[in-house]
């Protein structure tokens, strides 16, 4: 039987006016869906630079990254297991952009006490421990260990 890979994801949260950016995913998994800026870890790259990489590739903005959290959260639902590495944008530098029209509808803001619905679900637990200000959480199926 072959194990189970376990993917590493890095996300960013980008914070104005009491307000968080989200993208609504295009052509990929949840389609419709909004997510935070962010993606897989690539080989060979560190942590806060595919943070910083997925966070221009994705909106055309640079910024200074703090480290935020870290969230373990396999998820039976759709059968991955990712670990999500946070960062939190400051200094954030340009308006954000549709830069891959082919996995983005569009950059939207919303504020922090009016989220969609319809959010990603491979980012929920994420947004959900940051709002607790949490450093750290351990989900299995979207249940706190």
């Amino acid at each position: 039987m072959e194990k189970p890979i376990i993917k590493v994801a890095v996300n960013v949260f980008v914070i104005k006016d009491n307000k968080i950016l989200l993208g609504k995913r295009k052509h990929v998994k949840s389609d419709g869906f909004w997510g935070l800026p962010g993606g897989h870890l690539e080989s060979m790259e560190s942590l806060i630079g595919g943070a910083k990489r997925e966070l221009e590739e994705e909106t055309g903005l640079t910024a200074n990254l703090i480290f935020e959290s870290i969230v373990n959260d396999p998820l039976s639902e759709d059968n991955t297991h990712y670990v999500h590495i946070n960062f939190l944008a400051d200094e954030v530098e340009g308006e954000p952009r549709i830069m891959e029209p082919n996995k983005c509808y569009e950059w939207r803001w919303f504020l922090l006490s009016e989220l969609p619905l319809n959010l990603f679900l491979g980012h929920r637990d994420t947004i959900k421990t940051f709002l607790n200000k949490e450093g750290f959480a351990d989900f299995i199926n979207g249940v706190r260990q």
